[in-house]
């Protein structure tokens, strides 16, 4: 689980591809500025980062299969490749990183599963006094699984719905997350990864399965 508070951006160093999946090799060395000016040194090779931990990429949750210093790998299924922007990343691309939330740790952002549904591209880049604003074409089933005013998980980052539509989301990007993010850098036509608020698409479809005397209905199909 995580927060779309992400920690840094890292480079892409090497891509691998192998039977049924691709190896991604990412410098994670941006993580040791993470933690703030006050932090303690770390002494393990990659800071904060062992194997098997789930770090989220680009809002994808997925796996440390091997540390080399600062490097991390991650192996990356066709599915995944897929349904994310992870099989058009290029040697040299920035990613959001953020690592997995501790219990106990502070949720500035929202609850973020890192499973993302799919991708949407940027249809408008609105660059105003203190803000800019993305326009995301998402399709009408990602949209109607958002709330306006809500929270939506785009590319990792956790954002507020800004303006809704049938089939399109519009959010506002401060100063600090164009700055600790990759998202400043996206131009109309652009995918990005897509994560609906989890709380609420329960609050829609309890809305939706709601029986005529106002009880819940036993069914959980679809909407």
């Amino acid at each position: 689980m995580f927060t779309g508070i992400i920690e840094t951006t890292c480079p892409l160093q090497e891509v691998h591809d192998q039977e049924g999946r691709r190896r991604l090799i990412f410098d994670l060395a941006g993580l040791r500025g993470a933690e703030g000016p006050d932090a303690q040194p770390d002494a393990r090779p990659c800071p904060l980062t062992a194997l098997g931990d789930s770090i989220a990429v680009d809002g994808v949750c997925l796996t440390v299969a091997a540390l080399n210093g600062d490097q991390a790998s991650f192996d990356v299924i066709t599915e995944t490749l897929d349904k994310t922007t992870l099989g058009g990343l290029k040697v040299g691309d920035e990613s959001n990183i953020e690592r997995a939330l501790r219990f106990g740790d502070r949720v500035d952002g929202h609850l973020v599963q890192g499973h993302v549904e799919g991708t949407g591209l940027i249809d408008a880049v609105e660059r105003l006094p203190g803000e800019v604003r993305l326009g995301v074409a998402c399709g009408a089933s990602f949209a109607q699984s958002c709330l306006p005013k809500g929270s939506v998980t785009l590319h990792g980052v956790s954002l507020t719905v800004a303006e809704w539509a049938p089939d399109r989301l519009v959010v506002a990007l401060v100063p600090h997350t164009l700055e600790i993010t990759s998202l400043g850098r996206l131009a109309v036509g652009d995918p990005i990864n897509l994560e609906a608020d989890l709380i609420g698409q329960w609050v829609i479809r309890t809305v939706q399965t709601m029986g005529a005397d106002g009880v819940p209905g036993v069914s959980l199909g679809g909407a």
